[in-house]
C-alpha cells in the first residue's frame, strides 16, 4: 500500500515526520509535565502532536517493509522501528492522561468551595501521571534515536566517509 510517490518510495518522506513530530511530542511532554501552568495552553498541542506522530509510526513501518522488499533487509533498523509504536502509545496515553487529569482537577477547583483533601489527592495524582509521562517521553526518546541510528547505518553504512577514515 505505502510503496512509492512520484516514483519515490515512501518511507524516507514519511519517516521525516516521525522524526520531527515525535520529538516535538517529547519535549512537550516533558515541559507539560514539569510546568504544570503550561497543560492548559499547550497541552492540547501536546496531545495532538504525539497522536499524529503515533500514527505515522506504523504507516513509517509499512512503508519500510515495501522499501525493505526493493533494497533489502535493514537488519536491527526494522525490529527497533517496530518496536517503536508500543513507545509512542506510551507517551500518548500519558499525555494524555496528564492533560485530562489536570483539566479535570482545574474544574474541580472551580467548583470547589476550598476543600483541601481533594486538592492533595489529585495533586499527587497528577505529580505521579507526570513523572510517569517524563519516563515515557525519555524512554521514547532513547527508541527514536536507536530506530534512527540503525536506519542511518543501515543505509549509509557502507558508504566511505568523505575525509576517506
Amino acid at each position: 500500500m505505502f510503496d512509492t510517490i512520484n516514483g519515490l518510495p515512501w518511507h524516507p518522506l514519511v519517516v521525516h515526520g516521525v522524526v520531527v513530530l515525535l520529538p516535538l511530542a517529547i519535549l512537550g511532554t516533558v515541559l507539560i509535565a514539569v510546568v504544570p501552568r503550561w497543560r492548559t495552553r499547550y497541552g492540547v498541542l501536546v496531545v495532538a502532536t504525539a497522536l499524529v506522530a503515533t500514527v505515522l509510526v506504523p504507516i513509517s513501518t509499512s512503508s519500510g517493509e515495501s522499501l525493505e522488499e526493493r533494497v533489502g533487509d535493514p537488519g536491527e533498523h526494522a525490529e527497533l522501528g517496530e518496536q517503536l509504536l508500543w513507545f509512542a502509545l506510551a507517551l500518548l496515553l500519558t499525555s494524555a492522561l496528564l492533560v485530562g487529569l489536570h483539566w479535570r482537577a482545574e474544574r474541580a477547583a472551580r467548583r470547589s468551595s476550598g476543600d483541601a483533601g481533594a486538592g492533595t489527592a489529585t495533586s499527587k495524582q497528577l505529580t505521579a501521571v507526570a513523572a510517569v509521562a517524563v519516563l515515557a517521553a525519555v524512554a521514547c526518546g532513547v527508541q527514536v534515536y536507536r530506530v534512527g541510528d540503525s536506519g542511518a547505518r543501515a543505509a549509509w553504512g557502507d558508504v566511505p566517509s568523505a575525509s576517506g577514515g
